[in-house]
């Protein structure tokens, strides 16, 4: 099979923002702030959200409260942009569970994960993926991951996988740009950059565009480096992608999750977050002020 995803309609847009759940000050879901947040990112270039993600702090939440989110969101950005919803656990049968659940509430599709810990071989992974993507009626973006699952995707369980008519997408944290442009060349799968530094790599040869944490704070920014491709501006891209280049690193390698990076920034900027529940912790303030400084550097541009 030959790739037709740069020519086919991308399924959940290009400028994906894997969002982060805005909870009060007392801990609980913040529904009217994850309607503000979702309206600010979508006004300013996302015309896709993936909401219950392990951004979301999608452990740490209840069923109730993804489905609640979804509704919340859907109602604030309409038909705007397309709406995900992490349903990936390590137990088939939940899984199952919250993509029926994510479709009752309004979703577009569902972002299944490996699930981790159990580390299951290639057949009963096939499996579990075939098994969720039957349940509903929504199409389904794997996410390969295996630096937090412990279980890799592997290339020619992809292209089997993509057989399937409702498994058309593809979260690549892989960090295996070989493996990733196999399933390219023999797949039409829509393969989204999960890792910030790889946005402008992976769209260069195939890809979809991009499911990113960094985008909470700086969605216009990183659309901007599909746009300068789009329109041929090779050059312009590669130093939106190399400005970027500070900022994600300190988001998202620098020893703190990125939910609690990006909840750090928006927190300072005075958008909608709030804490992170535990296990996570705040960051402290020496780290807060170093993001806080690598963010205006870079919009400052």
């Amino acid at each position: 099979m030959t790739n037709t995803a740069t020519s086919a309609p991308p399924p959940f847009g290009r400028a994906l923002c894997a969002m982060v759940t805005p909870f009060t000050e007392a801990g609980t879901l913040d529904l009217d702030g994850a309607q503000l947040l979702a309206e600010r990112l979508v006004s300013e270039g996302c015309d896709g959200l993936v909401l219950s993600g392990t951004t979301g702090e999608s452990p740490t939440t209840t069923d109730a409260e993804k489905s609640a989110l979804i509704a919340a969101v859907r109602e604030a950005v309409g038909d705007r942009a397309s709406l995900v919803s992490g349903v990936g656990t390590f137990d088939t049968r939940h899984t199952v569970e919250l993509a029926l659940q994510a479709e009752k509430a309004g979703a577009d599709g569902v972002l299944v994960v490996s699930p981790y810990y159990s580390k299951p071989p290639q057949d009963a992974l096939e499996a579990h993926f075939r098994e969720v993507a039957d349940a509903s009626g929504l199409p389904l973006a794997l996410y390969d991951i295996p630096g937090r699952t412990g279980t890799r995707i592997e290339p020619e369980t992809m292209i089997r996988l993509a057989e399937h008519p409702r498994i058309v997408a593809v979260k690549d944290c892989s960090y295996d740009f070989l493996g990733t442009q196999k399933v390219l060349d023999r797949t039409d799968l829509a393969y989204y950059a999960g890792c910030d530094e790889h946005i402008l790599a992976l769209y260069a040869v195939g890809g979809t565009g991009y499911v990113s944490t960094v985008a909470n704070v700086v969605p216009g920014q990183l659309r901007a480096i599909l746009d300068a491709f789009e329109a041929g501006d090779t050059p312009v891209s590669a130093r939106l992608q190399q400005r970027a280049t500070p900022l994600i690193e300190l988001m998202m390698s620098a020893g703190l999750p990125g939910t609690v990076t990006v909840k750090a920034l928006l927190n300072e900027l005075g958008l909608p977050a709030g804490p992170v529940r535990s296990p996570l912790r705040p960051a402290g303030r020496e780290a807060v002020g170093g993001l806080l400084a690598a963010y205006e550097e870079f919009v400052a541009g």
